[in-house]
């Protein structure tokens, strides 16, 4: 694995990156079934155990220092922002054909954008703000306001795509100073207290094949997120964010197959849109690291 440690930290955000929006598009199919019957807390609440118990040789390995976190109070805003991001993104894909879910989810990557530049001070110049709001014009077109097709789980999509951006935020911040272990513990333990009560009261008793796909359900979920961890600590997070729009591939896919859904005319224009924009603000950002990276070589040449 030594060539991957002498990749570029962007290069190795963007690898841990692309397997999260596979290993993710899975969870949310896995999740849009069990919804079929289960309601989302006793899905998340499931979740959450899961993960637990998989962060639990970890926690007593290291107990307490697991638990040790040098800013906890960003880590109770991101188990709020992850609340806002899975009660509301799950709604929606249970609700909605899981592309259409997936595509207007894609905001998030506009949210981190203005969230990057107002809690992280990354400087991002006037061609990029107009992508991003073309980029919401984008999903406006996909939620199509004023119409009949329009969903009030388009707007829960829409909230949890801010939620997931805040999350991915506070990740870049608390990745700086917490071992990737401890943000998961934080993650896994604080979403699954709150779950319990609401959890508890729509609990409904699983069948023998749902409770395989709430299990799998949190082994895929942990793996998701420790790729996400990684490619947020290794790289920039208004870059990573514009190319997970890989993700709709594999909704379109998952959704077609399992549930023989296929977008629509708005939402492929509105797709279409947000991944256009996204897509020039990478190749703004990549333009932009090329001419400072130039710049800073003629300055060592002269001095």
């Amino acid at each position: 694995m030594n060539w991957f440690h002498r990749l570029p930290d962007n290069l190795k955000g963007i690898a841990f990156l692309m397997l999260a929006s596979a290993v993710f598009a899975l969870m949310a199919l896995l999740i849009k079934l069990l919804g079929q019957r289960l309601h989302i807390t006793q899905i998340l609440l499931v979740r959450q155990v899961g993960m637990t118990i998989m962060v639990a040789p970890v926690i007593l390995r290291n107990f307490p220092a697991s638990l040790r976190s040098e800013r906890p109070g960003l880590q109770l805003m991101r188990v709020f922002c992850a609340l806002v991001a899975m009660l509301c993104g799950f709604t929606a894909v249970i609700h909605m054909p899981l592309a259409d879910a997936t595509a207007i989810f894609f905001a998030k990557s506009f949210f981190v954008t203005v969230f990057a530049v107002v809690f992280l001070a990354e400087t991002v110049g006037i061609y990029r703000w107009g992508a991003v709001l073309i980029g919401f014009v984008g999903v406006l077109i996909m939620l199509q306001p004023g119409t009949d097709n329009f969903s009030i789980y388009g707007l829960y999509s829409l909230a949890g795509a801010a939620g997931a951006a805040g999350v991915m935020i506070l990740l870049r911040l608390l990745s700086q100073s917490d071992r990737a272990e401890t943000i998961m513990i934080y993650g896994a333990l604080g979403v699954g207290v709150v779950m319990i009560l609401p959890g508890i009261h729509y609990w409904q008793q699983p069948t023998a094949s749902e409770w395989y796909l709430l299990v799998a359900v949190a082994v895929v979920s942990y793996f998701g997120q420790k790729c996400n961890i990684f490619a947020y600590k290794y790289g920039e997070a208004s870059l990573l964010a514009s190319l997970d729009y890989v993700r709709l591939l594999w909704a379109t896919l998952f959704g077609y197959l399992v549930f023989e859904q296929f977008p629509g005319g708005a939402t492929w224009l509105g797709a279409a849109i947000v991944v256009a924009a996204a897509i020039f603000m990478i190749y703004r950002e990549t333009r932009r690291k090329r001419d400072w990276t130039v710049a800073a070589s003629g300055r060592d040449g002269v001095s």
